[in-house]
């Protein structure tokens, strides 16, 4: 089997699997692999930024070596090699995780438990959960659910489909070493600076089909295009800044403002300035839109692989 349709197959079954049952419940692999990134940055932290590099590269190079090393003992099986996708994808991607977590807090807002909100806030996102009222945390919830669509699903197709299995284990290694150490806390200022830096490279690409599928799926496409034109570049985040844009004008909500992490505040653009207040209702509507562009960006991922793998064929055949 082409390596091709081995991408396409596996992609679509360890979606399947995460729709089905959400991530691995005991022994994931990317908690594993933080506990190892977590060892690795108490034997090389210094407050150097050449130092955070070579943590970066000995993490998340170690990561993809390692799977391309797997994957090319599974390469002359095709089965084996396609489970080894589906369970690479089904590990790395979390969009039903995201979705059961947003959908907790929204419930909880719902019900009006602030309180159960504020507990379940911090699974979606690092705000101070306590300095927040209920509108805040439902905007936080849809900006939350915006740009790990891009980091949990749609950033991980589109490395997979490039890398096979290698390019998504990597992608997914990119983006932990950036949670970890990417924030600008004193700690990891200079330390985090090259994770950080390699994030927002390796997130590039997810994060603009993101904001272009979010705008097909989306019921407002030109608001959506529109929000996305203006606010986009405004954002702090050159990734984070597109997807919700995006997401913004196709629910027709005003995201971004005010807004805590570790005790910092920091005031944000506003991101669709014509659009109306967050609401708790508006929660379910961007996880139904989370699930589309997820599904959309399996067939363009899965789509594209399997088109160049044909126009190279072609082109074989024509030399």
């Amino acid at each position: 089997m082409r390596r091709e349709r081995v991408f396409a197959y596996g992609a679509a079954a360890g979606l399947a699997v995460d729709l089905l049952v959400g991530d691995p419940r005991r022994a994931h692999p990317v908690a594993a692999f933080g506990r190892a990134a977590s060892r690795v940055e108490g034997a090389l932290w210094r407050d150097h930024r050449g130092w955070g590099a070579v943590h970066t590269a000995v993490c998340a190079g170690g990561a993809a070596g390692a799977a391309a090393l797997v994957a090319r003992a599974a390469h002359r099986r095709s089965t084996l090699s396609v489970a080894l996708t589906a369970a690479s994808v089904w590990a790395v991607v979390g969009g039903t995780t995201l979705g059961r977590e947003a959908r907790a807090v929204g419930g909880a807002l719902a019900a009006g438990d602030l309180e159960v909100a504020r507990e379940r806030l911090p699974h979606l996102c690092g705000r101070d959960p306590q300095s927040l009222d209920g509108p805040a945390m439902a905007r936080a919830v849809v900006e939350s659910v915006a740009e790990n669509t891009s980091d949990a699903v749609v950033g991980a197709l589109v490395w997979g489909a490039l890398g096979g299995v290698p390019g998504l284990v990597a992608f997914r290694a990119v983006n932990t070493l950036d949670a970890m150490v990417g924030h600008k806390s004193p700690k990891y200022r200079r330390f985090g600076w090259a994770s950080a830096r390699l994030d927002d490279v390796a997130g590039w690409p997810g994060a603009r089909l993101t904001a272009v599928l979010a705008a097909v799926a989306g019921g407002d496409p030109r608001g959506a295009v529109r929000a996305w034109r203006a606010d986009a570049a405004a954002h702090p985040s050159p990734n984070a800044g597109p997807v919700e844009a995006s997401f913004a004008g196709a629910l027709g909500v005003r995201l971004g403002g005010t807004l805590s992490y570790g005790g910092r505040v920091e005031h944000r653009p506003v991101l669709n300035g014509a659009g109306r207040a967050v609401e708790v209702a508006d929660i379910e509507r961007a996880v139904r839109l989370s699930r589309r562009v997820s599904a959309l960006a399996l067939v363009v991922c899965a789509g594209g692989r399997l088109a160049a793998g044909a126009r190279r064929a072609r082109n074989r055949r024509g030399m």
